[in-house]
């Protein structure tokens, strides 16, 4: 192979140690994974496989690869990178196609011949050529051709072109059918469908074989998407137009007989999916074509339809019968058939016997036959992504299809019947990568092969292997899957070997219960018996008479017995289960029913073991023992609990309560202690005894034993001697040993358990939880009071011997009992306060507050009034709660408690009886969602301890403290808006604010917030506009941040939100940023309220790094997302900006300013959150004021004069920009001196510069006009760039500051941009200007129809629709165009007026256009190559020029929309914008402002802006009405004529609204209003007009006095009846643009003028009649520098826009349009073809055809792109700078002298810059990829919908027969005269169109 490679002639070269390395990479790849391969950097293209072998064979881009089954590699073929080009036929010697490149080699086509063991592989190089390789060793090549002639050409050249074949196996020989749709120029002639040999002396050759001969290639583009084969034909599906080019994409399948050489069986016939798009795949399974459509159009889904095979070949033999016998005609008289691809055959009428005579057809019979009626099916499936490749298998009775889509999925249908049903989808390919058409399936059907273009994989048809057990494998639903019972796996059918017979294999898609127990009996056994349990399995297989089942306990397994549905197995003896867990009283096992070692089904089992029982509950072994799970019972004598019938002999059982048949049994049926019999209370420190009841004592009879009692105490456990006192047979008293306890206790009782034992280990069950009560007297009882109101069976007493105490009453000496205890002690009260009318509650504490409550029912007093005591609230001794008495306002006194007529406690602390009084409210208002903070404000609010708000019926919870004159509540939500009275309840006294009730209203609205965007720095004023704001507490704009180490980092703390408050102190203002419950951080700003509709907030700062989660308005209790208030547009934080130091030098260096100069000030991310009124700028204690900010540039106007330094910056100005909370010191700045002139007085500075001028301009004409000689020209030429740079330089500070102002202009423009958007045309719009220019409305109106011409309309109508097909034959265009331009008297304006009309005619097929361009522009260039090739294209002379622009303008159209139009519409409106700051003459044309000499006014004129404020709605009109009016400001010179201010006005009122839209101005009167009844009405002429010498001036602002800010209103004049159009679209088209310029007139010997009078006749005549070359050189001389300087002030504040619009024009950053890319191609391809060597020429060729032809036309007429006026100045400046974009495009060297015009020498420095960018575009798009024949048509077929007018259509087809009828004879000839157009009755049909349009009788 190596050897072979190295051979080929034309490959790229390759080293062989880089070969082998390859090899070795490849083979070893493969081992990593078996079921895949895959080659990094190699694109798979098609996969084939040997059915025989099993092998497989990869065709990739520039290689070949075998593998085998696994996907292991064999061996590998490299097949490219190859020397071609597919333009040339395959050559030997590349001399013969210079253009040949390295270009990579793609498999087109991989087909097997099984019967001659060989691999047939085609390229895309060599014109996809094929060759034969061994299927063996595919490194061996058995054929290639050397040199491949025309009939060898196989595959399409062009990669996307699919190419599909077969090989068909015929007795003796093998052939081979191809079919690819169209590709590359040279294939053209290559037909859809061919023939080829596959052996012989010329293989691949389709001589001699049947070919689908096609009349029109481009009409029969088809698009392949697979080819297949049954036993007797082969199939062909594909989409494509329909028949006879209709427009309509439609799916086909074509059937071919596989023994027919010639083709003659070739029928078609359409395929409809019922609601669905074109067909993508397809696969023929037996009896089935099943094809995968898109869904609709778009493609985002798929759809599965069936097509039965016995379906598709009945309604092709009925196609074919009605061909052969009917004339294609069906029963109905429709046409169901015909002869298709544009042949001579037609449909036939043969002998009725035909088709079965000649059932593949013969050289007699028609062909290719079409069937008209499609085959419709219903979807089977719908899926999500569109589907690339399908695969079916039938086995076991079922189809089931594999489905491949675009992103790498693969999904396995169940095909049942009419529908399907996807049980499987895996992801096989990388996401995004589409599984390719080669879906294989191997031999064995059990493995599928997927291909995508990075890789092979193996996958499993039947996935049955991996569900590992019953459950899963049925869940699975895979119709190809089972569970083989007695396998024991997941198995196809045919894999189970008793599958047939029942219960041995369940489907998976139908069955959903595995073999399972039913029941087990019994249920569980005891580990020390062996028995038998019987398994109830339902379903259970049938097994041969020597076969077992058997059954697995965990490991032991023992033979199963089988009756029926029963099995019976024995369970393993006790040595054989495992040991009990841990705390556990059983064993549970696994138990398994096996089928040898195949587990069918499977339970678990328990093992109990009843001795383990009793170690449960050792309190009460006996209970748990017999009331347990199992069958256990109880040997009381023994203490044992055992299984069987009973205990052993001689003892007495207690039975299991699970034994039903025996009576005396279960837990009371035990020896058990039931509990005590002596008190339960035992004192700490006495001798006490403790007895205890004990029945069922029978079981121990005459078994003597001793008892002991045990006691649990803490740290011990003690036991005391027992004795037994028996009261009845079963029942008796144990009397523990009395003893004195002392155990250490730390409350006052303490329980501790107790139980019983015979003997000291036989423990007797306790019934319950037994134990006896341990207490001290001591614990709990502090004072007297406690003690002795402890319980009475306790016998506390209060001790007063040593230290007193209570202690039992025993243990206290009889003379030490204290029976009186101390008086009351009162510690505290609260509160200190309460209302006059009583009711409160006071909460008194203290000590020996009585030992009960009836000890202090009336023995309270607070104040001297009597106080009662709530005995729910009572605490003995420490705690009284009484309710207070009425008392007069202001009585104050202790608190007394009088206990039994004792003296009375009193306490240290008054309590005083006030008045609490309510004064005032503050709000009064506040919304009714809540949230409000409502300050109630009056005296002694501090009264009573329990204070509580309301409004009306809703709390208002109180933010604490309740201070003495103030409470502080926040309103709770109320249903309704109205009033609330204020309610405030001390305890249980209410006052209420009767004077100033508190007044819910409307909840707020928020109807507009913006900006929506903020610097992360925050601070941003933030303007809210709605309602009710005013009553909102406290608004907030919020923030809402996730990033928890950013936002520790930040070092907040959490913060409650409303914290608490201390009395008198001012209100702290709320924490920037909080922690919520929730773990984020809520950052906000206090909103200012403005007024009722306006807030204003500053937006919250945010941490760099953290996320914002929620931005949102808190407007007391409500919400407000962000975006919710601004209508949508949520709320961005962009990051920080950068600003760099304005010294180059550094931060630290000061920045030298200059007096005058504007700073500009550069950085990162300006203005992506802040506008530039917003952004301050400090020097020093001076304001430099901004007046333009950019993304990167931010240009101020610092003061005229140094300010002072700022505060501690020393003497140093400090510049400082702040925007928002950013503030960005950025260095000092030094004020520059100012020179000596400053000093001069004005008058001087001025003589001084005029001066200099002169002598400048002086030097700079005598330069231009003495120096001759060629030696000088360079020096002179770099003289006057010096000298033009010298005048730059002096103008650059003029430039800045009108660049700062256009530059703010522009950016409110840009604003204004984002919601109206360019004012574009619409395409039908610009079309028709494109294509007509001349014709200011519209180029072509439909005739209108006189009475009784509906007939011959329709008549017309039809002669027009033959005349458009007449059209669509190349020949007939071609011969009509010579033809026309052959004759003398059709003119140059003929000749483009019929190209447009062909233009619009032909729209909808520009692909057909397109190619009749490219032939008459290779006409045109094979004219031009005997002449002067570089004068092509450099007029309009020949149709095709004009053709050539409007292709242009089509195809451009977008690119205008998306690159180009934003920045030319942007230097139209700054040219507009600088020209009207300036005066301009209404009569001359001329203006102060302006590029073009021609039209400077040169007169200094004096002027002053004004602005003015326009009325504007619907009442500015009018005196009176409501209607809402609002003012418009617009600026105006006071020396503007009133049609000039009118236009301004008009301007500013409709500024997002297209031109054509608008009012003309002419209709509309200018009205001044002053005052309330002041209204003027202004004119450009009236009687108050100024005439002098027979001159009349315009009026003007100046000439009325109207002042600055004055009021004005257009109103409609009288004469248009009161009323302004708003719209010249009615009717459909406009009647012209007037324009509002004024014109030179006389009127009675009158002349008008306005800022100067025109010069004399006499003198303008002389230099009209002298040449342009003297008039311009004239001009030169007579313009002064001064003026010079103003053309130069002009250019140099335009420069921005005009680089911009010509970098959109001439870069590659975007990619190129593909019509440039195709046209240039082309250009290059004529270059070549003709030996044209010489770059100048094509560099003419390029720039004629696309930079002049379309571009300069765009730049100097904006109003053919977008919908506006183009003033003559607007004119004027765009012709300079469309002359300078020529100049940039020519070859020659661009010089300037003493003879180039003013325009020409303004950009002389740019020119050769422009000049660069020119070559570098042209450079950029000739390297660029090349674009594809296909690509072009796909762009040019979109573009064909655009315009669809067809009235306009027809009305070209008019105007177009009109020219026919005006050469009629002509054309007739020339047609007449052409050998081929006779055969095609080319001449007949044009008669047939005349005869039908000019309604002629006629025998045609």
């Amino acid at each position: 192979m190596l050897t072979d490679f190295l051979q080929a002639p034309v490959m790229a070269p390759w080293s062989p140690f880089s070969l082998h390395l390859l090899l070795l990479f490849l083979l070893l790849l493969p081992l990593t994974r078996a079921h895949r391969f895959s080659v990094p950097n190699t694109s798979f293209n098609h996969l084939v496989l040997a059915p025989d072998q099993g092998k497989l064979y990869v065709g990739a881009v520039n290689h070949l690869f075998q593998l085998s089954p696994e996907l292991k590699m064999e061996s590998m073929v490299v097949t490219g990178p190859v020397i071609d080009s597919p333009d040339c036929v395959p050559f030997r010697d590349q001399a013969e196609c210079p253009q040949a490149q390295l270009t990579d080699n793609a498999n087109q086509l991989l087909l097997v011949s099984s019967r001659t063991q060989e691999l047939v592989a085609c390229g895309q190089v060599r014109q996809g050529v094929c060759e034969k390789r061994r299927l063996g060793d595919v490194t061996q090549v058995l054929y290639q051709a050397e040199d491949p002639g025309d009939g060898q050409f196989v595959a399409a050249n062009t990669l996307g072109v699919t190419t599909v074949g077969l090989v068909v196996p015929l007795p003796g020989r093998d052939l081979l059918l191809v079919a690819r749709g169209l590709a590359g120029k040279l294939s053209a002639g290559v037909p859809p469908l061919t023939v080829r040999q596959l052996a012989g002396p010329q293989p691949f050759s389709s001589e001699g074989l049947g070919r689908l001969v096609v009349g029109d290639f481009s009409d029969y583009n088809n698009s392949y998407v697979g080819a297949f084969s049954d036993a007797h034909s082969a199939y062909f599906v594909f989409r494509r137009r329909g028949a006879r080019a209709q427009a309509e994409y439609r799916s086909y399948v074509a059937r071919v007989c596989l023994g027919d050489v010639n083709l003659y069986s070739y029928v078609e016939m359409p395929l409809t999916c019922h609601g669905q798009g074109l067909i993508q795949a397809a696969f023929l399974a037996p009896d089935t074509l099943l094809g995968a459509f898109s869904a609709g159009t778009s493609q985002a889904q798929a759809a599965l339809c069936a097509f039965p095979l016995a379906d598709l070949n009945r309604s092709m033999e009925q196609a074919r019968r009605l061909c052969y016998t009917t004339g294609g005609q069906g029963p109905s008289g429709m046409e169901e058939a015909t002869v298709e691809y544009g042949v001579t055959s037609r449909c036939v009428t043969l002998p009725s016997d035909s088709p079965e005579s000649y059932p593949c057809g013969d050289e007699h019979t028609p062909s290719p036959i079409a069937g008209r009626q499609p085959l419709k099916a219903q979807p089977l499936l719908q899926l999500e992504q569109p589907i690339s490749a399908v695969a079916a298998l039938q086995t076991d009775g079922h189809t089931i299809a594999f489905l491949g889509d675009t992103q790498g999925q693969l999904h396995k249908v169940f095909l049942n019947s009419s529908h399907g049903q996807v049980y499987y989808s895996q992801q096989v390919g990388p996401p995004g990568s589409a599984i390719s058409p080669d879906l294989l399936i191997d031999s064995s059907g059990e493995h599928l092969y997927v291909l995508t273009a990075q890789q092979v994989d193996r996958i499993l048809v039947a996935a049955c292997p991996q569900f590992p057990n019953c459950t899963t494998c049925l869940q699975a639903r895979d119709p190809l899957c089972g569970w083989c019972i007695l396998q024991g796996r997941c198995t196809r059918r045919g894999e189970c070997g008793r599958a047939a017979q029942p219960n041995q294999w369940l489907w998976s898609y139908e069955d959903n219960h595995c073999l399972h127990i039913q029941s087990l009996l019994p249920a569980q056994h005891p580990r020390q018996e062996q028995g038998q349990i019987t398994l109830s399995v339902p379903r259970l297989p049938t097994l041969a008479m020597d076969e077992y089942f058997h059954c697995a306990f965990g490991d032991y397994n023992s033979l199963a017995q089988v009756e029926g549905p029963h099995v019976v197995c024995a369970t393993p003896p006790q040595d054989q289960i495992p040991p009990n867990p841990p705390g556990s009283d059983h064993v549970t096992l696994p138990l398994a029913l096996m089928f040898e070692d195949v587990v069918l089904t499977a339970t678990t089992f328990s093992f109990y073991d009843c001795s383990a029982v009793q170690a449960l509950e050792v309190a009460a072994s006996c209970r748990t023992c017999v009331s347990s799970l199992w069958r256990c019972h109880w040997c009381p004598q023994s203490s044992h609990c055992v299984y069987g019938e009973h205990c052993p002999a001689g003892e007495k059982t207690v039975y299991s309560a699970q034994e039903v048949d025996i009576l005396v049994r279960g837990p009371e049926s035990c020896p058990q202690v039931k509990g005590l019999a002596s008190p339960q209370l035992v004192p700490v420190g006495w001798e006490s005894h403790v007895t205890l009841h004990i029945q069922n004592l029978h079981y121990f009879r005459g078994l003597p034993a001793l008892y002991y009692c045990w006691l649990e105490l803490p740290g011990q456990l003690q036991k005391l001697p027992a004795f037994l006192e028996e009261t009845s047979r079963d029942s008796g008293l144990i009397h523990c040993q009395a003893q004195q306890f002392h155990p250490s206790m730390s409350q006052w009782e303490l329980p501790v358990p107790i139980y019983v034992t015979r003997g000291e280990i036989q423990r007797l069950d306790n019934a319950g939880d037994l134990h006896v009560t341990l207490y001290d007297c001591a614990m709990g009882h502090p004072d007297c009071s406690h003690c002795q109101a402890a319980n009475g069976s306790l016998s506390c007493l209060w001790c007063g011997d040593g230290q007193p105490a209570c202690r039992y009453g025993p243990l206290c000496p009889p003379g030490a009992v204290e029976q009186l205890c101390p008086i009351p002690s009162i510690d505290v009260i609260e509160p200190l306060t309460g209302p006059p009318e009583g009711g409160l509650a006071i909460t008194i504490l203290g000590s020996n507050l009585g030992q009960a409550f009836n000890d202090v029912r009336n023995a309270v007093t607070v104040a001297g009034q009597p106080c009662n005591p709530d005995p729910s609230l009572y605490r003995i001794s420490a705690r009284i709660v009484c309710v207070t008495s009425p008392a007069p306002n202001g009585t104050a006194g202790p608190v007394q408690v009088v206990i039994k007529s004792r003296p009375p406690g009193i306490s240290s602390q008054n309590f005083t009886y006030q008045d609490p009084v309510l004064l005032s409210l503050n709000p009064q208002w506040g919304p009714q969602a809540g949230g409000t903070q409502l300050t109630i404000h009056g005296q002694y609010l501090q009264t009573g301890g329990n204070v509580s708000a309301f409004v009306g019926d809703q709390p208002c919870p109180i933010q604490e403290p309740v201070c003495p004159e103030a409470i502080i509540c926040h309103t709770m939500p109320q249903t309704e808006p109205g009033e609330a009275v204020v309610l405030v309840v001390f305890g249980h006294v209410e006052r209420k604010l009767l004077t100033t009730p508190f007044r819910y209203t409307v909840n707020p609205q928020l109807m507009e917030a913006e900006p929506s965007v903020s610097f992360r720095g925050g601070g941003r004023v933030i303007r809210v506009r709605g309602t009710g704001l005013d009553v909102v507490w406290r608004p907030l704009l919020s923030v809402w941040l996730e990033d928890e180490p950013k936002v520790k980092a930040l070092g907040v703390q959490p913060q409650d939100v409303n914290p608490r408050r201390s009395c008198g102190a001012p209100a702290a203002n709320p924490q920037a940023c909080i922690h919520l419950e929730s773990g984020l951080l809520q950052c906000s700003t206090l909103c200012s309220v403005n007024s009722s509709s306006l807030l204003l907030c500053h937006s919250p700062a945010v941490p760099d790094g953290a996320l914002p989660k929620r931005v949102f308005f808190a407007l007391d209790n409500m919400q407000v997302d962000f975006a919710s208030a601004s209508g949508g547009q949520r709320f961005l934080y962009q990051p920080n900006p950068r600003l760099a130091p304005l010294s180059h030098e550094g931060i630290t260096h000061p920045y030298h300013l200059k007096p005058g100069h504007v700073l500009d000030v550069e950085g990162e991310g300006l203005n992506l959150g802040i506008s530039k009124e917003e952004v301050h700028v400090h020097i020093g204690d001076g304001e430099c004021l901004v007046k333009t900010l950019t993304l990167t540039h931010l240009y101020c106007e610092p003061p005229p004069q140094a300010p002072q330094p700022t505060n501690g910056s020393g003497t140093l100005l400090q510049f400082v920009v702040q925007m928002g909370n950013l503030r960005l010191a950025l260095g000092p700045v030094q004020y520059e001196a100012e020179s000596m002139m400053s000093t001069f007085p004005v008058e001087a500075q001025v003589g001084l510069g005029m001066g200099a001028a002169v002598l400048i301009a002086a030097v700079l004409l005598l330069t231009l006009m003495y120096r001759h000689k060629s030696k000088q020209v360079l020096r002179d030429y770099q003289k006057v760039l010096v000298q033009l740079e010298n005048l730059e330089t002096g103008v650059g500070d003029q430039c800045r500051k009108e660049f700062t102002d256009l530059m703010t202009e522009m950016t409110d423009l840009t604003s204004d941009l984002e919601a109206s958007g360019i004012p574009f045309l619409d395409y039908r719009t610009y079309a028709e200007r494109a294509f007509f220019p001349g014709h200011v409305g519209c180029p072509l109106q439909p005739g209108l129809e006189g009475p009784g011409e509906e007939g011959r309309t329709v008549t017309v109508c039809q002669g027009l629709t033959q005349l458009s097909n007449l059209l669509n034959s190349k020949l007939f265009l071609l011969t009509f165009i010579h033809t026309l331009e052959e004759q003398p008297s059709f003119s140059q304006r003929d000749r483009c007026h019929v190209a447009s009309l062909l233009s619009l005619a032909l729209h909808s097929k520009l692909e057909y256009l397109t190619d009749i361009m490219r032939t008459l522009l290779g006409d045109l260039a094979a004219h031009y190559v005997h002449k002067n090739p570089k004068l092509m294209l450099r007029r309009t002379e020949t149709m095709v020029e004009k053709l050539l622009t409007n292709w242009l303008s089509i195809c451009l159209y977008a690119f205008l929309k998306e690159v180009a139009g934003e920045p030319l519409y942007m230097l139209f409106r700054a040219i507009k914008y600088q020209v009207d700051k300036g005066p301009v003459d209404a009569v001359t044309g001329k203006a102060k402002r302006t590029l073009n000499d021609s039209h400077l006014l040169r007169e200094d004129v004096e002027f002053q802006p004004l602005t003015l404020m326009a009325l504007m709605g619907p009442g500015a009109g009018g005196a009176a009405g409501n209607s809402e009016v609002h003012r418009v400001p617009a600026r105006v010179l006071d020396t503007d004529t009133i049609t000039q201010v009118k236009e301004k006005v008009l301007d500013q009122i409709y500024k997002g609204t297209p031109f054509s839209q608008r009012p003309s101005v002419h209709s509309l009167d200018l009205e001044w209003r002053s005052g309330l009844a002041g209204h003027l009405t202004l004119s450009d002429e009236d009687l108050t007009s100024v005439t002098q010498n027979h001159w009349k001036r315009l009026n003007t602002l100046q000439h009325y006095k109207v002042p600055d800010g004055a009021t004005v209103v257009l109103i409609p004049q009288l004469h248009n009846g009161g009323t302004v159009s708003q719209s010249l679209g009615q009717t459909g088209c406009p009647s012209g643009e007037n324009t509002p310029m004024l014109e030179d007139g006389e009127e009675g010997g009158v002349r008008l003028w306005h800022l100067v009078k025109a010069t004399e006749e006499t003198e303008g005549a002389k230099v009209q009649h002298s040449s342009l070359r003297e008039r311009e050189r004239a001009r030169a001389k007579a313009i002064p520098e001064i003026y010079l300087t103003r053309l130069l002030s002009m250019k140099g504040t335009l420069q921005k826009f005009v680089d911009d619009t010509f970098q959109a024009i001439l870069s590659m950053n975007r990619p190129v349009p593909i019509a440039v890319k195709y046209l240039f191609d082309f250009l290059d391809e004529l270059a070549e073809k003709h030996g044209i060597e010489d770059p100048e020429t094509l560099h003419i060729w390029k720039t004629n055809s696309l930079l002049l032809r379309f571009w300069v036309n765009a730049l100097k007429n904006p109003q053919l792109i977008f919908d506006v006026r183009v003033s003559d100045n607007e004119n004027a400046i765009l012709a300079v700078i469309a002359q300078t974009f020529i100049d940039s495009c020519m070859v020659s060297e661009h010089k300037v002298g003493q003879d180039s015009p003013v325009n020409k020498l303004l950009y002389a420095r740019e020119i050769p810059r422009y000049k660069q960018m020119v070559e570098k575009y042209y450079a950029d798009i000739r390297q660029s990829s090349s674009v594809s024949y296909q690509e072009m048509n796909s762009a040019l077929a979109e573009l064909s919908g655009n315009y669809t007018s067809a009235p306009h259509c027809l009305e070209a087809l008019r105007e177009l027969y009109n020219h026919i009828h005006r050469y009629y004879d002509q054309i007739i000839s020339a047609l007449e005269e052409d050998p081929v157009a006779q055969k095609m009755q080319l001449a007949c049909r044009l008669q047939q169109v005349a005869a039908l349009v000019e309604y002629k009788v006629t025998d045609l």
